[in-house]
């Protein structure tokens, strides 16, 4: 793993899905932080705009144009989210390869590099081993993302049913696991991997304020590697 070629046994990433507009701030503040993160985004909605509740709430839920994707994630990684976020386990194996596979070439082009990474699209169970191998086999995706929180910074052998290690609007257990991660002492490679959907920040008015208190708490470690999922997982 590459944070552990530079000489750190430590590793905090992030993981945001849909390239909406919200990422704009999320990207700031990360910035503001020296935080890296890896933005899952689904090609064929790029520049779509809706509204999503949650919370009790209608929030935006409007997708970058994709002549701003290089721009806009310039520092950060860009990953596959699948064309039109389908539920991938109820499709076939030629339809799995297309949703991936063309995603992955349409980012590729827009973000002026070889795209690797992504996440899973839809709640609940979103992956399994057949939709798993159809993506390490068929494509050039290196790694997947669940949306199973396991609250462990164990480093995981199964790159493409890779499970986060919490959601970030799980504040309270954030801010646990973040002080724990920044006390640990250890022999051993560890990663802290944090995502979420940089929309839900808008579900309450303090939500922005406790993750910036997130990202502050983590921040500037020497013993910490900060980097997207391609810096910490490849």
């Amino acid at each position: 793993m590459n944070f552990a070629q530079q000489g750190k046994k430590k590793a905090i990433t992030f993981s945001y899905d849909d390239g909406v507009t919200q990422d704009i701030r999320l990207i700031e503040m990360l910035n503001k932080y020296g935080l890296k993160c890896t933005f899952n985004i689904n090609s064929e909605l790029l520049g779509k705009s809706g509204m999503l509740s949650g919370s009790g709430k209608r929030v935006s839920h409007y997708k970058v144009h994709p002549e701003d994707v290089r721009r806009i994630y310039d520092g950060h990684e860009v990953a596959v989210h699948t064309l039109t976020h389908p539920l991938l386990t109820a499709l076939d194996e030629k339809e799995i390869i297309r949703q991936v596979e063309q995603d992955r070439l349409n980012l590729s082009e827009l973000a002026g590099y070889e795209v690797l990474g992504m996440a899973y699209p839809c709640g609940g169970k979103n992956n399994d081993d057949r939709v798993a191998n159809i993506i390490r086999e068929c494509t050039g995706v290196k790694y997947s993302r669940t949306i199973t929180s396991n609250r462990s910074f164990d480093v995981q052998e199964n790159l493409f049913r890779f499970n986060p290690t919490i959601y970030h609007l799980y504040f309270d257990e954030l801010m646990t696991l973040g002080r724990e991660f920044v006390e640990l002492k250890t022999d051993t490679p560890k990663i802290f991997y944090i995502w979420g959907h940089a929309y839900e920040m808008d579900y309450e008015n303090d939500y922005w304020q406790k993750l910036e208190e997130f990202f502050c708490l983590i921040s500037n470690k020497d013993d910490i590697f900060y980097g997207t999922n391609r810096e910490v997982l490849l």
